[in-house]
């Protein structure tokens, strides 16, 4: 009978004992800078220590320190907010249309936000029409702009909020950041509530009868869709999707917000994001004069 010779597998807890004292060793002598400590991460890739993912997000963690909340709001002029005074239906209206969870309120001027509605609390509304809305408000998260975003996820967690109000030095409001932007500096892009399954929702009714239309449709879908053909010179080689080709019209990715007319139809920009566009509401061109 013949012996077993072979090594032992080593076990898991082995296995990360090895891992951490590699990285301890790409670690000695610690580096001075964060500079120098990304250097170090990349050969620690290179050494296979490390997967390339894993990397880039200790990265994006080290590179966050200096990083202010300014670097990743929303500018206080593309805020989609509500008024306070505004007729219940015109505040379901802009919630159905910019489909956002959380919109910050204000009375009198876009400067004055006195709180924060949870899209979903304008059910008790429709239930209770006698309720008065500021009694659904949260107060709102106020912060300056220059915050670390390290020190505003820590404002997060403390508070239990997932969105702030920022401010500059004047004390006027300068923008608006949520959780989920500070965490796609780490993590890269994380999907929400615009973010459909490929194979859903590339084009649907919205209750007001204009349409939503994701940005990746392709032109083919949009012409069929809606009964229109593109002239040539609207759609150039190479352009295969609605959102390319409204960008290549434009010359430069739209903000939010944004309405360029094209075969008869307003393509409004709801959202963009990482340097495209995602979704659009579209309508004839006469109806959006009438907005």
């Amino acid at each position: 009978m013949t012996s077993d010779a072979s090594h032992p597998k080593p076990s898991d807890k082995e296995d990360k004992r090895s891992l951490r004292q590699r990285l301890t060793d790409f670690l000695y002598p610690p580096p001075a800078t964060p500079e120098a400590l990304i250097d170090i991460i990349a050969a620690a890739e290179e050494e296979d220590t490390i997967k390339p993912d894993v990397r880039i997000m200790l990265e994006r963690v080290i590179r966050l320190e200096q990083l202010t909340a300014a670097d990743a709001m929303v500018s206080s002029s593309r805020i989609d907010m509500l008024d306070i005074d505004a007729p219940y239906e015109v505040l379901l209206e802009k919630v159905i249309r910019d489909a956002h969870s959380r919109f910050p309120v204000f009375e009198g001027s876009r400067e004055n936000i006195i709180g924060i509605l949870l899209a979903k609390h304008l059910l008790q509304l429709q239930r209770s029409p006698d309720l008065n809305i500021r009694a659904l408000l949260r107060p709102p998260l106020v912060l300056p702009e220059s915050k670390r975003l390290n020190d505003l996820l820590r404002e997060f967690r403390l508070h239990r909020n997932h969105m702030a109000v920022l401010v500059d030095e004047f004390g006027r409001t300068s923008g608006l950041i949520t959780i989920e932007d500070v965490l796609e500096e780490i993590v890269g892009e994380i999907e929400d509530e615009f973010d459909e399954p490929e194979d859903e929702g590339e084009i649907y009714q919205l209750a007001n009868g204009s349409w939503r239309v994701r940005g990746d449709t392709p032109i083919d879908k949009v012409q069929e869709s809606f009964g229109i053909q593109f002239a040539p010179a609207d759609v150039e080689d190479g352009v295969e999707s609605i959102g390319g080709l409204i960008t290549q019209r434009l010359g430069r990715v739209p903000v939010r917000g944004e309405i360029m007319e094209v075969a008869g139809l307003a393509f409004e920009v709801l959202h963009a994001k990482g340097g495209a566009v995602r979704w659009f509401r579209v309508q004839p061109h006469e109806a959006a004069d009438q907005v």
